[in-house]
C-alpha cells in the first residue's frame, strides 16, 4: 500500500505478506500517538490474541515528534524522538501479535486540518484493505486537540465508503477523557480483564511516555479498575476491569453532524442529574 508520508511504514510483526495481513483484519483502531492504540483498545488487542479467527490491526497517525521529554529523553531531537516511538509501537505491536501496525508519520499541525483530504483518503484506503468488523478510534468528548481531529477524520473517511463495505460497527473509546459519565444505558463496556500481564506489558513498553514523567501505565489500569467498580452500585461487578466506549455508527450511517451527535449524549447526562436531583429535593 503507498502512503503519504516519507517516514510512513507498514509493519507486519509475524511476516505475512501484506494484503494478506491487512485483509485477515477482524478488528481495526485508528488512534493519535503512539500508545493510544494500547490505552484505547485493549479489549479487542486480548480477545484477538492468540485466536485464529480474529486479528488485530492498529493505525498511528501522527509522526510523535512533538512529545514532552525529560530524563534520559531530554536531549532528544524530534526525528530522535519520532525514531523511539515508533520502535517502541512496533514493540507493542510486536507483542500483542497484531496482524498489522500503521505509522502514518503526519505532523500533528496537519492531522488537525479538515481539508487535509490526503489523509482522509488514505484513511479510507486502509479501511478499505483492511475490511475490519469493528473501527475503535477517539471519542469526541476527548480534551485532546488531536484526538478528537483523529475522530472527525476517521468519520469523514468512513463517509467517502459505500455502505455496504463499512465496518459494521464504529466504537469510540477513552483515553484523554473517560465515558464514565455517559448514562449507564449508552455505555459499551469492555472486558480489559483477561491476561493483566499482556496489559500491563503493552503500556510499559512506552518508556520515553513513561520517563517523560506520565504514568500513563499506571493510570489506565486504574482506571479500568475503577471504571468496573464504580460502575454498578447495586450490582456485583461482573469483571474488575473494563474500558467504556461510545458507538457512532448511526452517526455515520444516518450522516449526521458530529457536535449534534455527542451533544445528544451529553444532554441526556445533564438530565438525569437533573432528575436525580429534582426528585430527591
Amino acid at each position: 500500500m503507498r502512503l503519504q508520508q516519507a517516514a510512513a511504514q507498514v509493519y507486519i510483526p509475524d511476516g505475512a505478506p501484506e494484503r494478506a495481513a491487512l485483509s485477515r483484519t477482524t478488528d481495526l483502531c485508528i488512534g493519535a500517538h503512539q500508545d493510544d492504540i494500547e490505552i484505547m483498545a485493549y479489549a479487542p488487542i486480548v480477545q484477538c490474541y492468540g485466536s485464529a479467527e480474529r486479528w488485530f490491526a492498529g493505525v498511528v497517525i501522527t509522526d510523535g515528534g512533538g512529545s514532552p521529554r525529560s530524563g534520559i529523553y531530554a536531549d532528544y531531537t524530534n526525528e530522535d524522538m519520532m525514531r523511539a516511538r515508533a520502535e517502541e509501537q512496533k514493540m507493542a505491536a510486536g507483542l500483542g501479535k497484531y496482524g498489522a501496525q500503521f505509522l502514518l508519520a503526519w505532523p500533528s499541525g496537519q492531522v488537525k486540518r479538515p481539508d487535509n483530504h490526503d489523509l482522509i483518503g488514505e484513511l479510507r484506503d486502509i479501511i478499505l484493505a483492511c475490511a475490519p468488523e469493528t473501527l475503535y478510534t477517539h471519542n469526541l468528548a476527548d480534551k485532546h486537540d488531536t484526538h478528537v481531529a483523529v475522530a472527525l477524520q476517521v468519520i469523514r473517511a468512513l463517509k467517502l465508503i459505500p455502505k455496504e463495505l463499512r465496518p459494521k460497527s464504529v466504537v469510540s473509546m477513552e483515553v484523554w477523557r473517560g465515558l464514565d459519565w455517559l448514562c449507564d444505558g449508552d455505555k459499551a463496556v469492555f472486558d480489559t480483564g483477561a491476561h493483566p500481564n499482556l496489559a500491563a506489558t503493552l503500556l510499559g513498553v512506552y518508556d520515553s511516555q513513561i520517563a517523560g514523567g506520565k504514568r500513563y501505565d499506571l493510570a489506565t489500569i486504574g482506571r479500568r479498575l475503577a471504571n468496573a467498580t464504580f460502575f454498578a452500585s447495586h450490582d456485583v461487578d461482573e469483571t474488575d476491569s473494563c474500558a467504556f466506549g461510545l458507538d457512532i455508527t448511526a452517526l455515520i450511517e444516518q450522516d449526521m453532524e458530529p457536535g449534534t451527535f455527542i451533544e445528544g449524549y451529553i444532554q441526556k447526562f445533564i438530565d438525569e442529574v437533573r432528575e436525580r436531583v429534582g426528585k430527591l429535593s
